[in-house]
Order: structure tokens, then C-alpha cells, then sequence
């Protein structure tokens, strides 16, 4: 990452899979309208209970992408 600025965006990405498939649909929802995406940071996990079960994991990024000058 040597002599980039970086565009940082905030998503939440769902699912009801787990934390990681959760992160991987926020990052592929963001690649359809985001270019040069290099990272990800996870601010928070949060989960969807109904009755006695998880339904759906939440998890809120912040996302890097690379600044076009």
C-alpha cells in the first residue's frame, strides 16, 4: 500500500450463514458500483435472534478503496 489515498465507505453486510458470508456479500454488493477496493476493517458483529436461534449475522464495515486522482 506504498503512496495511495484511500475513499473509506461504511456498509452492513448480512446473511444468515455466519460473520464471513456476511462480509463477503457486503464486499460483493460494494464491487458492483466501487472500483479498486483494497480493504476492509469490521466496526461491529451483530446478530438477529428469533425465538431460540440466530437468524441473521450483521457486521459493519468500513471499506478502503483507492482514490483516483
Amino acid at each position: 500500500m506504498a503512496n495511495n489515498t484511500y475513499n473509506i465507505t461504511e456498509l452492513v453486510g448480512t446473511s444468515p450463514e455466519g460473520v464471513d458470508a456476511a462480509v463477503r456479500n457486503a464486499i460483493t454488493e460494494a464491487s458492483k458500483t466501487l472500483r479498486n477496493l483494497d480493504w476492509f476493517e469490521v466496526q461491529s458483529i451483530r446478530g438477529h435472534v428469533e425465538g431460540d436461534r440466530v437468524a441473521d449475522w450483521q457486521v459493519t464495515l468500513k471499506l478502503g478503496f483507492r482514490h483516483e486522482g
